[in-house]
């Protein structure tokens, strides 16, 4: 059994099947959102080619991401003030109806918004899952159900896309359904929470802080717009660039003022002040760069260099997905057993460096079991890493900073997945188009306008480019990978650094000498 202490100061027992029950429904709304997620990503070139807006794809690439980072610390907060099950269902409703607005969307103007506000649903589905389970778990029995949390994810990354090229090559179906698609699961997934989510909510003074919301959604969009725009709809070097990221810093500046001064923060400075708390942020970040950048580019290697289909493509990352599972599931119940943690961190992140090593060194030629097993090695890093880190955090918080805690650890991986993303496709870019004139200067080709670029086509058009020209397209790209993936090696090792000097604190088994005031039952 789990024992949890509620606001009475009296302890709350779940058993483990109440906790199965509770989670069955959080990872289905989870795994809702983020297939819905990744599944459009296979379908992008349709969907903007039939809106007629190829010079927007940026921006409905990016909406989602923008949102659902800067509305995680808002999430927290909420789920203080009116509860974590009506939060959760609101998160999850909303993601429902935006996706619904994206499949009807008639112009790129209408699909842009609609996925700005799936983002703000998925951001609050990503953390107040972790919320929840920190509620119902203690940190000593937390390690054997968050590896699910992680398997979700893993799932997730090769089912999107899986099913994104089904649906998009189903003429009766259509691209459209890649956002109805998750209606069905979104239903369920109400459903079952609805049923067996039963949480203690405390009544607090019901003060929301709309200054440090705005303030730090100010500031985190300022930069993710900067660095998901830059080199796309603006150039580094311009007045957009200098322009946002002044705004960025003046945004912290007058966030740091706004939480010191609010009732109730949605970062409350004392967070700031807990070396784990820091360090598990840092180490998140760090781990949203190397596996974001790792994940979103890995299959344009598989596409493009390889020729493999979106399926194909998929399925040739079920070797990570498989890893990613194992690694989750095993050190959760280690965990469990042992009380320890710190080495699982410590261990992932090695792992994800050594992976992304591995892939760097990934070429034309590459066999497919060489590169099933790079992916599998990178898959344990991240499955022995992201949910200690949360758990650490967790471990280390004081009781009513459990939501704020959470969501600034989920809040700060996504920041870490926008930079990553960000910074590997301007180096992508910048590395793709030099080797591709360097070969082509080396061969005597001439070089085109086409032929020094990005604007390649899909991976079908440039597998039927002429020969000669196919080889150097190939060769370019496959070193443009190299180089993504070996940049990541630096983000993963410092990484190391940062969960090196984490002080392995001994998970709580029980809610220790913090007490919390009378509560009532949260509706039902």
């Amino acid at each position: 059994m789990t024992d949890v202490a509620n606001r009475a100061g009296t302890r709350r027992t779940y058993t483990h099947r109440e906790v199965m029950e509770i989670l069955s429904g959080l990872l289905l709304a989870l795994l809702t959102s983020m297939i819905s997620t990744s599944v459009v990503g296979t379908a992008l070139p349709t969907i903007v080619g039939d809106l007629g807006g190829q010079d927007q794809l940026s921006w409905v690439a990016s909406a989602t991401l923008l949102t659902m980072t800067v509305s995680t610390p808002l999430w927290g907060k909420l789920s203080d003030i009116f509860g974590r099950k009506l939060m959760f269902q609101t998160a999850l409703v909303l993601f429902v109806a935006a996706s619904v607005v994206a499949g009807l969307s008639q112009n790129m103007g209408m699909l842009i918004a609609a996925r700005a506000a799936q983002g703000l649903g998925a951001g609050g589905l990503s953390a107040l899952t972790q919320v929840i389970l920190g509620d119902v778990v203690e940190p000593r029995e937390r390690g054997r159900y968050s590896g699910y949390v992680g398997a979700v994810f893993g799932v997730s990354t090769v089912a999107g896309p899986l099913l994104g090229g089904f649906i998009v090559d189903a003429s009766w179906l259509g691209w459209r359904w890649c956002f109805y698609v998750c209606i069905p699961l979104a239903v369920i997934a109400f459903a079952v929470i609805q049923k067996v989510l039963r949480l203690d909510h405390e009544h607090r003074d019901a003060r929301i802080d709309w200054w440090g919301a705005f303030t730090i959604t100010g500031a985190a969009t300022s930069f993710m717009l900067v660095l998901s725009l830059g080199g796309h709809e603006f150039d580094w070097n311009s007045p957009w660039t200098y322009g946002l990221c002044a705004l960025g810093v003046i945004m912290i500046l007058l966030a740091v003022v706004a939480e010191r001064r609010a009732t109730s923060p949605i970062l409350p400075p004392r967070l700031f002040g807990n070396r784990t708390f820091v360090l598990a942020s840092l180490a998140s970040l760090l781990v949203g760069i190397a596996m974001f950048g790792a994940m979103i580019y890995l299959p344009q290697y598989l596409q493009i260099v390889k020729g493999m289909s979106p399926t194909d493509s998929g399925l040739m990352t079920l070797p990570m997905v498989v890893s990613l599972f194992l690694g989750s599931i095993v050190s959760g119940r280690i965990v469990t057993r042992t009380g320890r943690w710190k080495l699982f961190p410590v261990a992932g992140m090695v792992l994800v460096a050594v992976g992304l090593g591995l892939l760097s060194r990934l070429h034309v030629d590459s066999g497919y079991l060489v590169i099933g097993l790079d992916i599998a090695v990178f898959g344990v890093g991240l499955g022995l890493t992201m949910q200690m880190l949360i758990l650490a955090a967790q471990n280390a918080a004081e009781l009513r900073d459990m939501a704020s805690t959470t969501s600034g650890v989920s809040f700060f991986r996504s920041l870490g997945g926008a930079v990553g993303v960000a910074a590997y496709g301007a180096i992508l870019t910048n590395k793709v188009k030099s080797e591709m004139t360097s070969l082509m200067t080396a061969a005597h080709i001439r070089p085109s306008g086409s032929g020094t670029t990005l604007s390649l086509g899909t991976p079908e058009a440039i597998g039927k480019l002429p020969d000669p020209i196919r080889a150097i397209v190939l060769e370019a790209f496959a070193r443009g990978m190299q180089m993504v993936f070996l940049v990541g090696v630096p983000a993963a090792l410092l990484g190391v650094v940062a969960v090196l000097f984490l002080r392995e604190v001994p998970l709580r088994s029980s809610g220790g000498a913090q007490t919390r005031r009378p509560a009532h039952a949260e509706n039902s």
